[in-house]
């Protein structure tokens, strides 16, 4: 019955993963960044590393993710296709 439980994981936190391969939206991307750390952090207290998802938690969740999404809404999230006649010669 505990494979089951990571068999679950598995699926969710790959689940989550594509999610940040294949999604075009920074934002979304982020997150499923996010779902991903924050699901393998409940693998990690599952598993009885508590203070290794403590800190899983803190500096990617808290830290860095926050730092990108900062800097996607800071900068913006326009696409524009650029082709190759428009590039300056």
């Amino acid at each position: 019955m505990e494979f089951y439980f990571y068999y679950l994981f598995f699926l969710l936190i790959s689940s989550a993963v594509l999610g940040i391969y294949l999604s075009s939206n920074p934002v979304f991307a982020i997150v499923s960044l996010v779902i991903t750390v924050i699901l393998s952090s409940l693998l990690l207290f599952y598993l009885g590393i508590e203070f290794l998802a403590l800190i899983l938690l803190v500096v990617y969740v808290g830290a860095v993710s926050v730092l990108f999404l900062f800097v996607v809404m800071l900068l913006g999230t326009k696409y524009e296709m650029v082709s190759m006649d428009s590039l300056p010669s």
